[in-house]
């Protein structure tokens, strides 16, 4: 008679065969750094806005709890159409790089390369009719895309320029890797890695993160660029194509409701690196949950991280990183 009870008698028993491993080293954090002053984003308990130097002194306990890396998100002190702080030298992102490699020199630093916490419209590129920019035959209001490829370029340079050992870009523009990839390596950065936000989801899950990042936009959404929620082949197709840019990794974002797509991408690309990203609003869930009483913090979020592995990630971006290094130590 099969009993397959027996293997789960003991926690060291249960701990033997357990197919799935979750470890601090899996996690990336994100940090929302400011050119304002310290603040609690109120949609994400317990994750801050940050300056710069607050935001090394994170990294810092971070790495000594064993979390495998940062994600940085910039909150400039002033935005205009073109973005233009994303890409200054003196940039918030950029600053905050420099900051943190000094404090930290062996925490791995990624950072994002998009336009959308720099636009005063809010969107992720260009947008046609704004700031003396016009196609005529696309909308007012269309997210342009040859035209911000190039400002994706120059960003990814000045962050590594700063020290960055990886660039993310996520602005899911067409031929973003492949653009940023030249540049990188025309500027001398060929070691610079870029994990690709390839499978990116026009989701609503994301709307804590536009409360941290300040980047909602004023108009319209990003359905444009962004994916539509009921396609997993086509996120087959957008892989394929940033690894053949030059993408080093691989992105499913959000994760808990893609959980399949994260698994169809495993088995799609079985020698790829692949993040899942735990996204904001999937974090606020579990953090109301957890106030109302409903959910153990630490069962249900370990869980759900661990899940994560097992459909096929890597490496997961996640809001819990900190709290989630503290109880795998424990």
């Amino acid at each position: 008679m099969i009993r397959l009870r027996r293997l789960r008698t003991t926690t060291g028993l249960r701990a033997l065969v357990r197919e799935t491993s979750l470890e601090a080293s899996h996690l990336v954090a994100p940090l929302f750094v400011t050119a304002g002053a310290r603040r609690e984003v109120a949609s994400m308990p317990g994750v801050e806005q940050l300056p710069v130097a607050d935001a090394a002194r994170e990294a810092e306990a971070l790495h000594a709890l064993g979390v495998g890396a940062v994600l940085l998100f910039g909150i400039p002190a002033a935005k205009d159409a073109r973005g233009s702080g994303a890409w200054a030298a003196d940039g918030i992102v950029q600053q905050a790089v420099r900051a943190i490699r000094a404090a930290v020199p062996d925490l791995t630093v990624i950072t994002d390369v998009c336009l959308c916490e720099y636009t005063n419209h809010g969107h992720c590129g260009l947008v046609n009719g704004r700031d003396g920019i016009s196609v005529p035959e696309l909308p007012d209001g269309y997210v342009l895309n040859d035209q911000t490829l190039e400002l994706l370029a120059r960003i990814a340079v000045t962050h590594a320029q700063a020290g960055a050992h990886v660039v993310a870009p996520s602005a899911m523009i067409d031929g973003q890797v492949g653009a940023i990839r030249t540049a990188l390596d025309a500027a001398g950065f060929a070691h610079v890695s870029i994990f690709s936000y390839s499978a990116k989801y026009a989701s609503a899950f994301y709307g804590p993160f536009r409360d941290a990042a300040e980047g909602a936009p004023l108009f319209g959404d990003r359905a444009s660029h962004q994916m539509d929620v009921g396609n997993a082949r086509e996120a087959m197709r957008e892989h394929a194509v940033d690894l053949a840019e030059g993408a080093d990794a691989l992105m499913v974002k959000p994760g808990l409701a893609y959980l399949d797509v994260v698994r169809e991408t495993r088995q799609r690309f079985p020698d790829a690196v692949i993040a899942v990203y735990n996204v904001s609003g999937e974090y606020a869930m579990v953090k109301a949950a957890v106030r109302a009483g409903w959910l153990d913090e630490r069962r249900s979020t370990l869980e759900i991280l661990t899940a994560m592995r097992r459909a096929g990630a890597d490496i997961i971006i996640t809001y819990h990183a900190k709290d989630a290094a503290r109880w795998l130590r424990g």
